[in-house]
């Protein structure tokens, strides 16, 4: 039988993606008739296969990694407002008419998994470590979690220029501080998200160890390979709650999954619930779903 719902992963590199194996736990859940693949796309050919994949009527959707966020923004019809005032997407979904969608569930992935990991005051002490794209998506969810400000560290001023703006569109604000900063950012914070690369924070983490401090609040990294980080490691030593980026991609696909079956994201799933769990389960992660204060914080203060 062939499916009847087409989607992929698209970056560059995809070999490792754990995405296909999320969607297709879900797809069975659901009971869909639905296939998910991986296809490498490097930068440079996103023209090409974009206006072949427009032009095939085959999909229903693509989650979208790096370096192709910038891309899939651009490049669709509809855009939400979220995805506007970040500048970057990660899923776009296909109307019947032909009309394509970008979102960033980039944002909720982010909110859900350090609401899942531990509580978060109502106005958090909030850090970003880093800023790439990732960091855009960050700033976003420590606003929908009731941040006022966001300390960001960089080691490249340049780095955050990009964050002001998005700050600017979201309607709140970033305080950048320099990389040899970051330790003494990480004292008292509330609610951490560390968005550098595999082994980026290591030495901070081994510096920031020496201090023997002591924090009571949630650390999202990013990265999930080796798990737990050093500053993983370092944060729940200190006493703090962690997340791993895949608790960020189960939920993230929660919401790319509203857009692939229902095109959009403000309806839940059926047995939503039971779909996140089967998502945890493919990925060996504890069952977890969406805290409700989450939900209600990306409704009314998130861009729509």
């Amino acid at each position: 039988m062939t499916a009847t719902l087409h989607a992929a992963v698209l970056g560059h590199p995809v070999d490792h993606s754990l995405s296909p194996a999320l969607h297709s736990a879900a797809f069975e859940v659901l009971g869909l008739d639905a296939d998910y693949v991986r296809h490498d796309v490097p930068e440079q050919q996103w023209d090409e296969f974009w206006a072949g994949a427009r032009a095939s009527g085959h999909w229903r959707g693509f989650s979208v990694t790096m370096p192709l966020k910038p891309f899939a923004a651009r490049d669709a019809e509809r855009v939400t407002p979220l995805t506007r005032a970040l500048g970057v997407a990660n899923t776009l979904t296909f109307a019947q008419d032909g009309i394509v969608a970008a979102d960033n569930t980039d944002v909720m992935g982010i909110m859900a998994a350090l609401g899942a990991a531990g509580e978060i005051p109502a106005s958090p002490r909030a850090v970003v470590l880093g800023g790439g794209a990732t960091a855009s998506a960050a700033v976003a969810a420590l606003h929908g979690l009731g941040a006022d400000c966001v300390d960001v560290a960089v080691r490249t001023a340049q780095r955050a220029e990009s964050l002001t703006a998005v700050a600017e569109a979201l309607g709140t604000s970033i305080r950048v501080l320099p990389w040899e900063q970051a330790g003494a950012a990480l004292h008292g914070a509330d609610v951490v998200v560390a968005t550098l690369p595999p082994r980026g924070a290591d030495e901070l983490a081994r510096g920031w160890r020496e201090e023997h401090p002591r924090v009571s609040g949630v650390l999202l990294d990013v990265a999930y390979d080796p798990w737990p980080s050093a500053l993983a490691a370092a944060w729940q030593d200190a006493g703090g709650a962690i997340a791993p980026g895949v608790d960020m991609l189960i939920f993230q696909a929660v919401d790319q999954l509203r857009w692939f079956t229902q095109g959009d994201s403000s309806r839940a799933l059926p047995r939503e619930n039971e779909v996140t769990a089967a998502m945890c389960r493919a990925v060996e992660r504890p069952e977890r779903v969406v805290p409700a204060r989450v939900r209600q914080a990306q409704t009314t203060r998130l861009p729509r």
